[in-house]
């Protein structure tokens, strides 16, 4: 289910110079509140403004060269059809991804800009997803799963390797968390390379499969209404939740007014600019949802990837930090 270090280790030497290394930057605000030093790992600074790239081009790059020849399909709320995209043009593949309908604009249109076919004809992730794996069975193509599979977590764990080769102290990793490829690709290298580290998730409270799924100690189905965590939006499957479980140590959520809190006061403090779902570590320290800590932390900022007027809606809105 989930890669071996090793696996996270040769995805890190394919992915070197194709990839950037994004910063883990101090944030002493954040550090006030939790009572030691937060330091916020960047991956809004990534090609195609999230981590996504990192297990999608893993993927890629160790297909069969006839399994390249028939072409890829994805589902995805935008980042990692963004991924993707950037991946299959690097590499002379077809490509083609499944969106939402209310996928935003910046991602729907950045993966069309990139070269694959964009089809947005579903409602919402759920749908988008089982539509992309009937039409790549029916096609002959390689589905390419954004939150499961060995490769594909494989490269996301190239985060914790990041942040443990700048970081190697650090007590905790506070990571967002949908279907589960970023914490399973994050706690493949930690449970084995540093197995004191605790791996914290954070998800939206109005789209909470894992932490329903985790809290009944099954997988359950919730109602998954527009959010600002769009990219941690949608039900969690089978093998999701054995990641969930496998991976993490807590699982905590956050409301609607505190993800654009957080989205403000990265914005004010930082200068960053971070989508909902890349924020709701943030939201989760801003708001004494974890900690304290007595030893450094490292909050993923997930993505960058938000509609320019939503963002300076919030941004330079009265209720920002309400």
């Amino acid at each position: 289910m989930l890669p071996s270090p090793t696996d996270v280790l040769a995805a890190a030497h394919r992915l070197r110079g194709v990839i950037e290394r994004t910063p883990l930057l101090p944030s002493p605000g954040l550090g006030e509140r939790s009572g030691s030093s937060v330091f916020l790992k960047c991956e809004q600074r990534q090609r195609t403004g999230s981590f996504k790239i990192r297990g999608a081009y893993n993927v890629l790059a160790t297909l069969a060269d006839d399994a390249r020849g028939r072409g890829v399909v994805a589902s995805s709320a935008g980042n990692h059809g963004l991924g993707l995209a950037w991946s299959a043009k690097e590499l002379g593949i077809r490509a083609r991804v499944y969106v939402p309908a209310a996928a935003p604009a910046v991602k729907r249109d950045g993966i069309a800009a990139l070269g694959a076919e964009v089809d947005a004809s579903q409602p919402d992730y759920d749908a988008a997803h089982r539509v992309a794996e009937d039409f790549a069975r029916e096609h002959g193509m390689t589905f390419v799963n954004p939150c499961a599979g060995e490769s594909l977590l494989a490269g996301q764990g190239t985060v914790a390797l990041e942040i443990l080769e700048e970081l190697p102290h650090v007590a905790a990793m506070i990571v967002p968390v949908g279907g589960g490829g970023l914490i399973g690709g994050i706690a493949a290298l930690a449970r084995a390379v540093a197995p004191a580290v605790r791996l914290i998730g954070v998800q939206s409270a109005k789209t909470n499969a894992m932490a329903a799924s985790l809290a009944a100690g099954r997988r359950v189905d919730v109602p998954v209404p527009p959010t600002l965590a769009d990219g941690l939006a949608g039900q969690i499957d089978d093998e999701g939740f054995a990641i969930g479980r496998a991976s993490l140590d807590e699982i905590v959520t956050v409301t609607e007014p505190e993800i654009a809190s957080a989205i403000a006061w990265l914005s004010h403090e930082h200068d960053m600019r971070v989508e909902g779902s890349g924020a709701v570590g943030v939201a989760a320290l801003l708001h004494n949802r974890i900690g304290p800590f007595t030893a450094p932390v490292a909050v993923v900022l997930s993505g960058g990837n938000i509609d320019d007027l939503r963002w300076r809606a919030i941004v330079d809105g009265p209720g920002a930090f309400s």
